[in-house]
């Protein structure tokens, strides 16, 4: 077991750009492809996700500036809100870690065969997604079979939502033959949003508002560009947040790159990912009928090429932080939430149809929810990082163990105690 522990730890900690251009090869072998087009669309895949990480990356070292703002308006926060990445590996310390990924891997390919679900999910990078989740119960509960039932339940559970969704991702992101599997968007971001939208349905006025960033270049010509608009909306930001000149001109024109090679970057995973999936279509229907459809699941950063979200996250960053210092009884300053933002957008600016208004509202009260829920659930969250051997001084916790099924948990593991 502790060998198996070890190795899956190997390859989930040499992050996704290594991990995909594997899977994506592996795959591409299984579905017939000749080794030389499948290495090429593993490598591919690969690239993307390196410039999808550099992308991102620039997007976060532009807003820092405004971060660090309001970082130091605020005081009386009395938990750490300590990002995924540390929640992540943390998780691997439940002693069920290991089997949690062969076999939620088997599993779904058993589905896949018994024509129960269209997903095949390759994302195992976000198999921490499942395993935070485990790994809280198991600590929670102190028990390996309620810890390793929550983790493989929530990767199945993520088969039959990516089946749901994928006709909506694919139509508005124009992803074809793929679809998302990261639960904590798909189960929790994305059904959040849909709701909100719903609620907006019936407010006269705001019912009545629609939009689209398509629309906006239309009317704005030029102005409306996705690259004029990063630049307006980063100088905003930095002239809100009080900073010189010299700060200013690089966040706008950090926003600006974002806007335009985010696209860009979207385009190269799809080229690896398109022949991926036309072959699996063709064997497929080959061997299950003509009727038989395989859709790949994949991180939402899948979907980060749709300029809107990085419209709504850049609008909403400032306004999250603003309502953490102004509303009562937050207990987090939500730096992790923040570099989730991003992520949550692709979920709240489908379920919006791009309309960056209510993508707006339905981002900004999703993080509001969520900086609440954090604070409620901190104490089972230190209980499972204290017993990981995360060093924390005080409470800790992050957006990512804010999930319904998190929150049950924990409220569960309080009522039985």
């Amino acid at each position: 077991m502790e060998m198996l522990k070890n190795l899956m730890e190997t390859i989930t900690g040499m992050g996704a750009t290594a991990i995909l251009p594997l899977v994506i090869f592996i795959l591409g072998l299984v579905f017939r492809m000749k080794p030389g087009a499948a290495i090429k669309s593993g490598i591919t895949v690969g690239i993307g996700f390196i410039g999808l990480g550099l992308v991102v990356g620039l997007l976060n070292s532009s807003l820092q500036p405004a971060i660090e703002y309001y970082s130091k308006v605020g005081s009386g926060f009395t938990v750490a809100d300590i990002g995924w990445p540390a929640v992540g590996a943390a998780a691997w310390v439940a002693p069920f870690a290991a089997l949690v990924i062969p076999v939620g891997i088997v599993l779904n390919l058993i589905l896949v065969r018994l024509k129960l679900t269209k997903t095949l999910n390759v994302d195992i990078w976000n198999y921490m997604h499942f395993l935070v989740p485990g790994a809280l119960a198991y600590f929670v509960f102190d028990s390996f079979i309620i810890g390793f039932s929550v983790a493989v339940a929530l990767s199945i559970a993520a088969l039959f939502i990516g089946d749901l969704i994928a006709p909506r991702w694919q139509k508005y992101y124009g992803l074809e033959g793929t679809t998302c599997t990261t639960m904590i968007h798909i189960g929790w971001t994305l059904p959040f949003a849909w709701v909100v939208n719903k609620i907006i349905d019936y407010i006269p006025g705001l019912n009545k508002l629609d939009v689209d960033l398509n629309s906006v270049q239309k009317r704005l010509g030029v102005f409306g560009e996705p690259a004029i608009i990063g630049v307006i909306v980063g100088a905003l930001l930095g002239v809100l947040t009080k900073q010189a000149i010299t700060t200013i001109v690089p966040m706008a024109m950090g926003v600006a790159g974002v806007m335009v090679l985010l696209p860009k970057v979207v385009g190269v995973l799809m080229e690896g990912l398109n022949p991926i999936g036309k072959s699996a279509k063709e064997i497929m229907q080959k061997k299950m009928g003509k009727d038989a459809e395989l859709n790949i699941g994949m991180d939402c950063a899948l979907a980060l090429g749709d300029p809107a979200t990085v419209t709504v996250t850049v609008i909403t960053i400032p306004l999250t932080m603003l309502c953490a210092l102004v509303l009562p009884d937050i207990k987090i300053f939500p730096i992790g939430v923040l570099m989730s933002i991003i992520y949550m957008t692709t979920m709240t600016v489908m379920a919006s149809n791009g309309n960056v208004i209510r993508s707006i509202i339905s981002t900004l009260l999703f993080c509001v929810v969520v900086m609440y829920l954090g604070g409620y659930v901190a104490p089972g969250a230190t209980q499972f990082l204290a017993g990981a051997g995360v060093g924390l001084q005080g409470q800790g916790t992050d957006f990512v163990l804010t999930g319904p099924w998190e929150i049950l948990t924990y409220w569960l593991s309080t009522v039985l105690h």
